[in-house]
């Protein structure tokens, strides 16, 4: 039996800990005004690219993988719609929202009458597409059902980044498709390394995702080897090989930066301050004013990290960055559950660039991420974000995640916290995976449903089985609580839907299903031949 070593909560800084054991109207867009039930009828499937002429059948897609100009009207019929209103969100029931060009031109009381295509969204909350604020796409499935009992995902990790394009674009895919099919729109990708960036940008531009990729800086092998030294001098060492990532990373950006008629807005990504020296974090706050799309990190993530920080430069990490200009940019920072509460929670309050990345599942199912300051933060008003990390897809369960770990907290530390905490809302939830992370990547047309923003756009089914109650809810944030990813019926990115009826319909579902199950078949296999299997606790 193989010692059990506790997690810090955080997917990717666990890897030292480790390391030593080896470590989108269709069928009538030719007769507008066809309504939901001639969609699942005569059109099942269909992907529904906004002002596309032609019915694309289910598993097929045009050479872009989706029209990316969208111009005709489509209007939207959900029974609750979540509005952005005098600077907050509201609920509005049975409005119906107008889509066009790729943003929203109308917010309607009432239901609209003309030819216009349009979706009947019976029982369904439209909510602004979601955003993960903290996300290591290739990482997901292939360690997911594996590390969940006390394994360390280290090695799993390392061999993802072995996996020649071919197959890291399809395990791409598979974690790409269920973060789109949970609802998220919009993800912050620090992808292992420099290969994974550019297949999550080849992923992302085929299906009209949108996102804020780099590569870790240090790659995570490196950072597995810098996290497990026995001598700082391993770290000293590694800044030559970490400047020339750094200088790497700058370039692939330039080269991808406003693609995608903006959907592609690569930062700068190091891994975290324990990984990083002087040298590395000037070089990487001059690449992302340069960028101009900000910086994201692990931030302060457990009290072994922070101490490292401060023993070698005098400064715990949330103080140390502001010294290389951090928080001038938009900044997203995750995990924090080695921060120093009393100083930190206002030093970072007073950040208006700043943004809290809270990852309930952030090493595994059940690990102590769901443990992270998330009611600490809330409390502090800070801007805090719910993020998907690694190992589970699936934003919406972990934003009602962060609300039942959070009111668990909340009830056994409220009597003796050093700081303020506050038990979080439903609409603490819904607001941190909606305008909390917009506003953290200054984006006002995101995040939100409002005349102007952008179409990203995300249904939910409040009212059937498990989630509902078989009639259209009084108050739907609440049955949020029993829903999951599975529960997301239709998802849109500008306008245009990659999500049908609970299908991926900008790719053949089933072909990405079944080439991302042989990669992490691959990846086991090796991981059996290698000994990793060893026995869990019972």
């Amino acid at each position: 039996m193989t010692e059990h070593v506790p997690s810090t909560g955080c997917a990717v800084c666990d890897a030292g800990l480790h390391a030593g054991a080896d470590e989108v109207a269709a069928a009538e867009l030719a007769a507008e005004g066809i309504r939901r039930r001639a969609f699942l009828g005569g059109a099942a499937g269909a992907a529904v690219a906004l002002g596309a002429q032609a019915l694309l059948p289910r598993g097929a897609v045009a050479a872009s993988g989706r029209d990316h100009h969208p111009h005709r009207t489509l209007i939207l019929e959900p029974s609750w719609v979540l509005t952005f209103e005098n600077n907050d969100l509201q609920l509005r029931r049975d409005h119906s929202v107008v889509v066009q060009n790729g943003r929203i031109a109308a917010i309607v009381n009432g239901r609209i009458r003309g030819r216009d295509a349009r979706l009947e969204m019976p029982g369904e909350l439209l909510i602004p597409g979601m955003i993960s604020g903290h996300t290591h796409v290739a990482l997901g499935s292939p360690t997911r059902g594996l590390i969940e009992s006390g394994r360390p995902f280290t090695i799993p990790g390392v061999r993802t980044m072995d996996l020649d394009d071919e197959d890291l674009d399809a395990l791409t895919a598979y974690n790409l498709a269920e973060i789109l099919r949970g609802g998220c729109t919009t993800t912050v990708e620090q992808s292992l390394d420099l290969r994974q960036a550019k297949s999550y940008v080849r992923i992302a531009r085929r299906w009209g995702v949108r996102g804020y990729p780099a590569p870790m800086l240090p790659n995570f092998a490196r950072v597995v080897t810098i996290r497990a030294r026995t001598s700082d001098q391993v770290l000293f060492d590694s800044v030559p090989d970490q400047l020339a990532e750094i200088e790497a990373g700058l370039r692939w950006g330039r080269s991808v930066n406003g693609a995608e008629g903006g959907r592609i807005r690569p930062q700068m990504a190091p891994q975290g301050p324990e990984t990083a020296t002087p040298e590395t974090l000037t070089a990487i706050a001059r690449a992302a004013r340069e960028l101009g799309n900000g910086i994201h990190t692990h931030l302060a993530t457990g009290a072994a990290e922070s101490a490292t920080v401060a023993r070698l430069w005098g400064k715990a990490p949330v103080k140390w960055i502001e010294d290389y200009g951090f928080y001038d940019v938009p900044l997203f920072g995750a995990h924090m559950s080695g921060w120093d509460v009393r100083g930190d929670a206002p030093f970072l309050a007073g950040k208006p660039k700043f943004t809290f990345s809270h990852c309930p599942s952030g090493a595994g199912a059940g690990a102590g991420s769901g443990g992270g300051p998330f009611i600490e933060a809330l409390a502090a008003g800070i801007n805090t974000n719910v993020g998907l990390d690694s190992h589970s897809n699936d934003l919406l369960e972990n934003a009602k995640l962060a609300v039942l770990y959070g009111r668990l907290r909340y009830s056994l530390i409220n009597a003796t916290s050093p700081v303020p905490v506050k038990r979080p809302t439903v609409w603490d939830m819904i607001k941190a995976v909606t305008v909390n992370p917009a506003n953290g990547l200054g984006r006002s047309d995101l995040g939100r449903i409002a005349v102007g923003a952008k179409a990203d756009l995300t249904s939910i089914d409040v009212t059937g089985f498990l989630a509902g109650v078989g009639a259209t809810p009084p108050e739907p944030l609440n049955n949020l609580l029993y829903a999951n990813g599975l529960h997301v019926r239709n998802v849109m990115t500008e306008g245009v839907l990659q999500v049908r009826d609970g299908r991926l319909i900008v790719d053949d579902e089933r072909r990405v299903m079944e080439r991302g199950g042989r990669v992490a078949q691959k990846i086991w296999a090796r991981l059996e031949a290698e000994g990793w299997f060893t026995p869990t606790p019972r």
